[in-house]
């Protein structure tokens, strides 16, 4: 372990009151944080192998990937990072652009000695996967987008990211109980009851100043359908006909894009794959992993 991780490493145990398993089953887990520019980065490593990089979306932090986490690093080493602003991981900007994230995310894996990885980002961090894919396209050997999409923002987006950071401003935690339970389909909203209240729970500790930067990156963020059209990498997509953060009826267009490309379209989800079909994404990104190693 490189000599800025800092002291405070820990096993995944810390989160015991926050899973159903019993924490032994995770006692394998490193929590452990990075210095960069200065500030934490915190990042769970799991597994022995080529490695798989999870990145969580907007108002998420890694607790989302527990589950991946621990069925992926069976057979590969499993490195989950909350992105700067986000979960324990402090602000390193005013404005976290998807490259200052994705430049982020390199430094991890560059301390960590990881030279070659599977990235796969979950909304914003399918964001963040793309300005990566951009930047250091010889780190990977792959890359997913798990409900995201290449697309900048459009003017009528740009306004409404301006809106939503002034009621963040002026509410946060209002602003959370709007828009995390919109992200999944209103039908379903009641059986994932728990899960949204979790979901809300962990991002009712992510600081303003973190919702604000994210925000104003997301909004920032360029086009970045010419890289997919000339990627030589294989890319997968994730996405759900419910979805309404990422509409498919959008997104035709985008999956044919790449040479090489997989698709998986969840008829019955919206936004939370993860969630709202766990076994069925998992085990694409398993099978996807296997076919590019």
């Amino acid at each position: 372990m490189t000599a800025d991780v800092l002291s405070r490493c820990r096993s995944f145990n810390c989160f015991n009151n926050l899973v159903s398993r019993p924490a032994s089953r995770y006692k394998h887990i490193i929590m452990a944080y990075l210095t960069y520019k200065k500030k934490e980065i915190h990042y769970s490593d799991t597994g022995k192998g080529d490695t798989i990089v999870l990145l969580h979306g907007f108002t998420e932090d890694l607790r989302i990937w527990k589950q991946f986490s621990a069925r992926l690093s069976k057979n590969y080493r499993v490195l989950c990072i909350d992105l700067p602003g986000h979960g324990k991981s402090e602000c390193v900007a005013l404005t976290h652009t998807m490259e200052v994230m994705a430049d982020t995310v390199s430094y991890i894996l560059k301390k960590l000695k990881i030279k070659t990885c599977l990235l796969i980002g979950h909304s914003m961090g399918g964001y963040v996967t793309l300005a990566f894919a951009a930047k250091y396209p010889r780190m990977l050997k792959g890359f997913g987008l798990f409900h995201s999409h290449c697309f900048a923002d459009s003017e009528e987006d740009k306004r409404n990211r301006n809106r939503t950071i002034e009621l963040v401003k002026k509410d946060r935690f209002g602003f959370l109980g709007m828009f995390i339970p919109g992200l999944f389909p209103e039908e379903s909203r009641e059986k994932f009851k728990k899960e949204i209240d979790f979901l809300m729970w962990c991002a009712r500790e992510i600081p303003k100043e973190g919702i604000i930067a994210a925000l104003k990156g997301m909004k920032e963020r360029i086009d970045q359908t010419e890289l997919l059209k000339s990627t030589k990498l294989p890319v997968l997509f994730i996405l759900g006909l419910k979805d309404s953060k990422a509409p498919v009826s959008k997104l035709w267009d985008m999956i044919s894009l790449p040479a090489l490309s997989e698709s998986l379209i969840l008829r019955d989800c919206g936004h939370m794959g993860y969630i709202e079909a766990p076994e069925m994404t998992l085990r694409t990104v398993k099978n996807f992993a296997r076919r590019v190693f």
